[in-house]
């Protein structure tokens, strides 16, 4: 009898060792899930692959507007990660617009929350973007938006085609008003430089 109440009493005591390490290891897993997933990212097709790879799904194209328009693969690219957060927004995932492209009369579209920067403070509006079938298809609208420029000003983008560099080109963007956001130049350039997004530039 003696033996057996012993049996009895350190069961639990084992039990709980076991959920004790088990519990360690289940943390320890997720920390290491933690550390390595920030690194990746989901893309249009909602397969998971790592930011090099979202880099090289849509560096092809913008080497050939490049080729054929001048505008720099590290702007494209730079501008496709900081819009559309590596392809995880809303509206690059479900409507492929990478770069948050406004849309305008019986363009097809879809109305969603958008942060701007108006009088100093940031606020959340609606807002008509684009709807594309690829993300190629965005990405030749965005080129052909520093090409042909706007309504009331052609011009408007000139000097992100004439730039010699990425940190001219995101600076011309600024200056031309691409986006509501007072750093917006800042961002684009520690994108591009964070990722030497500057090496495909020819």
């Amino acid at each position: 009898m003696t033996i057996k109440r012993r049996r009895k009493n350190r069961l639990p005591v084992f039990l709980l060792g076991l959920l004790i390490l088990a519990g360690i290891f289940v943390v320890s897993f997720r920390m290491y899930l933690g550390s390595s997933a920030e690194n990746i990212v989901e893309t249009q097709d909602n397969k998971t692959v790592s930011k090099e790879e979202f880099i090289e799904r849509i560096k092809p194209h913008a080497q050939e507007l490049q080729a054929s328009y001048g505008v720099l693969p590290s702007i494209i690219i730079g501008q496709g990660i900081l819009e559309s957060n590596w392809g995880q927004s809303t509206l690059a995932s479900e409507y492929n617009n990478l770069f948050g492209i406004k849309a305008y009369g019986d363009q097809r579209k879809v109305n969603l929350e958008t942060q701007e920067y108006i009088n100093e403070v940031w606020i959340t509006i609606q807002g008509d973007f684009r709807v594309y079938d690829t993300w190629e298809e965005s990405m030749d609208d965005h080129t052909m938006l520093f090409v042909n420029g706007v309504d009331w000003d052609r011009r408007l983008y000139e000097n992100v085609l004439l730039a010699n560099d990425y940190k001219e080109a995101a600076n011309a963007l600024q200056t031309a008003g691409y986006a509501t956001d007072p750093d917006y130049a800042s961002k684009v350039i520690h994108v591009i430089e964070t990722y030497k997004l500057y090496k495909y530039d020819n």
